[in-house]
Order: structure tokens, then sequence, then C-alpha cells
């Protein structure tokens, strides 16, 4: 949902001005060791991820892209479709960025006649117009703080090593932003473009899906620790001991949507009415309405003890001190309880957020929530699951099956080729508190590396 070219003091709401409705009809290149006129067998493809939730505000992967291939870090965003970077068309107004910018050439243009453009243009407008066969392909994105991308859209190869040990390099369409209005020009942005993996046809994963590379699941695992991996493919997912949910169909656009859930914390009910949640790798930190914020934080300055004093920081709206700088979340977890979110379109499927999924230690020894009210950002209704949750948790969009799912697991162990298959021992079920009718489940080993 959010490209962050500095780290945020709120939210950055995408909204897309261009919506992808249409698949892809043209004929797919593709490329890679599995020879000419042979269908490869899909597979799955890992990423390390870098960044961390705090200072840095987001996890980014390295993609190889261009010929020769040329590194680009991009914000990983399952709340966006379209993947672009900055480059120069020549650039009108562009931010510092980590490597040389993007330089396309005239054969990469996509021809408005695509139906790619096509699909960037249809719901928008509910109409498609090409003044010429040769016209480009043109895209305006629009952010909620006032920033903005213009660009146009190319096409170009994307080297993947994949878990069959094969190379690709897929030509795949993604967005050439030569005209932005985001974050601060003065200082180096940590990335170079955002990589959109939502349901849009648009979406990178929906192109390999169209490629015959990979299944059209994606999913990843940030670390607490900073770091973790990011896969396509469905080689990695532990569809036996997940906890799964079918897709809802968000009134809040087409983004990741488990649908409504009721909100728990320390084993009892807040009371408020069915949130709808989106999940959200784009968004730093967790945004809740009105309503569930105001309950959740009144429940929690009831529960406190007293040796946590509120204080001022910062870094983020609501944050507590103890008798002695805090280090990590780790030296105050004990002070706070889970919160639960129970969904319904799950059988009663249960997400345990533990109190590191929602606090956060500042450079200051502070512990603060990161958990925000979304309806001060132009939230609304919406509730967001950002990265501060999702952190040492696998969270699966499977778009095959039509499902979404998640796992307690440590995500600093990044699989290799020799584990990739395997890796589910690294699995653990949530430690759910005894409420709702289910029993205390423990996981040792992974807990207790994370009090180390």
């Amino acid at each position: 949902m959010a490209p962050r070219w500095a780290p945020p003091a709120g939210l950055v709401l995408l909204m897309l001005l261009l919506t992808p409705a249409a698949v892809r009809g043209d004929k797919l290149l593709r490329g890679g060791p599995s020879g000419a006129g042979k269908e490869p067998e899909a597979s799955s493809a890992v990423f390390p991820l870098y960044g961390d939730v705090y200072p840095h505000g987001l996890y980014y992967v390295a993609m190889n892209i261009g010929n020769p291939p040329r590194p680009y870090f991009l914000d990983v965003d399952t709340g966006s479709d379209l993947t672009w970077l900055q480059c120069d068309a020549p650039c009108i107004s562009c931010n510092k960025v980590p490597h040389p910018l993007y330089r396309p050439t005239k054969s990469k243009l996509v021809p408005c006649v695509d139906q790619l453009c096509a699909s960037l243009h249809g719901e928008l407008t509910g109409r498609h117009k090409c003044d010429s066969p040769h016209q480009q392909c043109d895209y305006e994105i629009r952010y909620a703080d006032q920033g903005s991308s213009i660009g146009v859209l190319v096409n170009d190869s994307f080297a993947l090593r994949l878990a069959n040990s094969s190379v690709v390099r897929p030509s795949l369409a993604f967005g050439c932003g030569y005209d932005q209005q985001v974050g601060s020009s003065s200082e180096v942005a940590p990335t170079d473009g955002v990589l959109g993996l939502g349901t849009g046809s648009v979406s990178l994963l929906s192109q390999l899906k169209q490629h015959g590379i990979t299944k059209n699941v994606v999913g990843h695992c940030l670390s607490l620790r900073g770091g973790g991996f990011l896969f396509f493919g469905d080689d990695l997912v532990p569809y036996s001991r997940a906890t799964w949910t079918p897709m809802a169909r968000s009134a809040f656009r087409n983004y990741y949507s488990p649908g409504s859930a009721s909100l728990y914390f320390g084993g009892r009910s807040l009371g408020v009415r069915p949130m709808e949640v989106v999940f959200d790798s784009g968004s730093s930190f967790t945004y809740f309405a009105a309503q569930p914020y105001q309950a959740l934080v009144t429940a929690l300055k009831g529960d406190l003890s007293r040796t946590l004093k509120e204080v001022s920081d910062p870094s983020l709206p609501l944050c507590w001190k103890g008798k002695k700088p805090f280090k990590s979340v780790l030296d105050v977890k004990k002070e706070f309880k889970s919160i639960v979110l129970t969904f319904a379109n799950g059988k009663k499927a249960l997400m345990e957020i533990q109190p590191e999924n929602y606090l956060i230690v500042t450079k200051y020894g502070n512990a603060c929530l990161g958990i925000l009210n979304g309806s001060e950002v132009g939230l609304k209704d919406l509730n967001i699951l950002g990265d501060v949750t999702m952190q040492d948790q696998m969270v699966i969009y499977d778009n095959e099956r039509g499902q979404i799912g998640w796992i307690r697991a440590p995500c600093d162990r990044i699989p290799n080729d020799n584990t990739i298959h395997g890796f589910e021992e690294g699995y653990c079920w949530p430690q759910f508190p005894g409420i709702i009718g289910l029993p205390n489940e423990d996981c040792p080993a992974y807990y207790g590396s994370n009090k180390a």
C-alpha cells in the first residue's frame, strides 16, 4: 500500500488511479535454460529481505532487472499491484536512490493498445482509448499525503533463480517513474521503487503465473531482528499446519483481506463491532479504525502495572517508560497481554498478536504502541495489519486456492536449495492463550531462541 522513501511519520496511503482488471493476452516471452519451446514446470523463488519496522520503517528486496541485469531495491508491497522504479526517461523529478536510475529504451515501451495497459486504465474510467497504435502506456499514482508518481509502462527482463536450480529471465511489465513528488528529495531513499504483489493482472506475481514460471502464491516472513525472506510459488507453504481463512472481497479495493474479525484483549472481547481487516506489507505499522483503536487503548492503559509511566516520544503517539530504558521488546513484553483477532471466514480462525507484534522500543528506550488510529490518516473503517504485526510469522497469499494463511516461524532462517522442501520443520503452532476454547500450545525451541 505504501511506497516509503524515508522512515514514515505515519501511513502513506497508496491510491492507485489505475486499477488492473484484465489479463494479458499477448504471447509471453521467457528465458533461462529450459530450452526453446519447452514449457518448464512451475517452481518457486526465494529472496532475502532487508530492513526492519524500526528505525527504517520498511522491508525491501533486491531484484535484478534489465540486460545486463542490474540490482534495484524494491519496497515489498502486497497492498498495491504495480511494480515501478524511479527512472531516467529523462527524469523530471526523482529522489536520490541507492542505485543509478533505470534507463529505458524506446523498444521497451509498452504500447497503449497492449491488454495490460487496457487493464491499467479500464476500471478507473470504464474506458480505454488510444489515439494511435504506437502511443505509449502512461500511468499516474497518487498518495494520500499528496505525493505522486507519473511514469510510463515498460517491459524488461527480471533475472530469477528458482528452487529447481534453473535461472529464468522473463520479460515483465513495470512502471518507469520519471516524475515523483514523494518523500524528501535531499535524502537518499532506502529503495529504488516498489514491488507490487497485489491481486491485479499487472502485479509481478500475476505476470509470473502467466509465464508459467511460478504459481500465483506469494509469502513473506519478516524477522523481528530485521531482514527475513520473500517467496513466489508454493514449495515453502506449510498447507497442513498453517491457519487458513478464505480471501474476502474487500470493500476497500482489491486488497488481501481475510474478512471481518472480532477483537479480544487479555482473553476478553473488547465489544467492538466486527472489523474489516486487510494485510499490507507496504505499511510499517498496524492501523485500527477509531472504535477498536480507542477500545484497545483503554484496555491497555487499564491493564498496565504502575511501573510503567506514559511518556512523550517523537517516534509514536502512545509510549511508556520503565524504571530504566528498555533495550528491546523482550524487556517489556511481560507487562502486556496478547491481542487476538478471530476471523469469521475461517471457521473461527485466530491470529494472536503478541506484545512483540504490536510494541516498538524506540532509540529513547521507551515502549510504544505500534498500532495507530487509522481514522487520523484517512483510513476510515479500514483496519490494516502492517509489518509490525506480521513479524516472525510466515504470511501466505494463495491466489490459486483463494486463501490467506499464517503461522509462527523463525523468519531469520532463510531457506536455501537444500532445505526448501524440508523447511516445514522450522515452523511451530502459535502460543494462543487459553481462551475461546483453545488450549495453550508451546514451541520452546522457537520461543526460547527469541528470549536469548
